[in-house]
């Protein structure tokens, strides 16, 4: 029986991998992703020159994306299907006796597409998987300040939550981060306007990668991609 690994890859740096997620990636023989269709996808781009030559690539294309919104009951069936489909083909490989490396942005436990696959695999074949630095953290870094302090309460939200969700949530923590972005960034904006933190927001895109962008988010200019990161520092107890 082969090991299926969730390999977290850090938040976009390759010099931020782990020892042993690079280790596991330069002698794998099968290596799985998740993309977009069109796209080269962010997590086969991250380890891009780090594949070993002969491996066999396994892109997993959303079929669904944004083209409708999660709330509709298609969404999620469409999505099932979907993760039941390549589950079937990686848990093939897996009782065939070969090991797979699924590669994961961010550490695969944090709101990564691997969770679905963890949950439909587990029970049937070895599934480990290796943790990573969240993208969220490479973001407060890439701000230069603590985004924590003494008791601050940090608080992690999604873009996609409603916009009055979004405000109630704000309001009652100390430090704030705001992920999924994008079309978002409105909604997210108004949200902090409402509860009186958008002047201390800031806007990081792409932390840690070649493209990485740092500003306020008041003086944001332009389209705000996907992978985009909101840090609102908290400014708790200190000596």
């Amino acid at each position: 029986m082969g090991t299926i690994y969730g390999l977290g890859l850090g938040p976009g740096d390759p010099d931020l991998m782990t020892v042993k997620a690079d280790r596991l990636l330069r002698n794998a023989r099968h290596v799985a992703f998740f993309r977009k269709a069109g796209r080269k996808g962010q997590a086969r781009q991250i380890v891009d020159g780090l594949i070993p030559q002969g491996a066999v690539e396994f892109a997993m294309e959303y079929p669904v994306t944004t083209e409708i919104p999660v709330s509709d009951p298609r969404y999620n069936e469409i999505l099932s299907s979907f993760y039941t489909e390549v589950c079937d083909h990686l848990r093939g490989l897996a009782q065939a006796g070969e090991d797979v490396v699924v590669l994961c942005e961010g550490d695969p436990f944090f709101y990564g597409s691997f969770m679905h696959l963890y949950t439909r695999l587990a029970d049937d074949v070895q599934v480990e998987v290796v943790p990573a630095i969240t993208g969220m953290s490479g973001a407060w870094t890439a701000t230069g300040a603590p985004v924590t302090w003494g008791d601050d309460v940090l608080t992690v939200l999604m873009g996609t939550l409603p916009e009055d969700t979004l405000t109630r949530h704000i309001r009652a923590t100390d430090a704030l981060v705001v992920m999924k972005i994008g079309r978002n960034i409105e909604k997210v904006e108004s949200a902090l306007r409402a509860a009186g933190r958008y002047d201390d927001a800031w806007l990081v895109q792409y932390a840690t990668m070649p493209k990485q962008q740092v500003c306020r988010l008041s003086e944001r200019d332009g389209v705000t991609p996907y992978f985009s990161i909101i840090i609102v520092h908290g400014q708790g107890r200190r000596p």
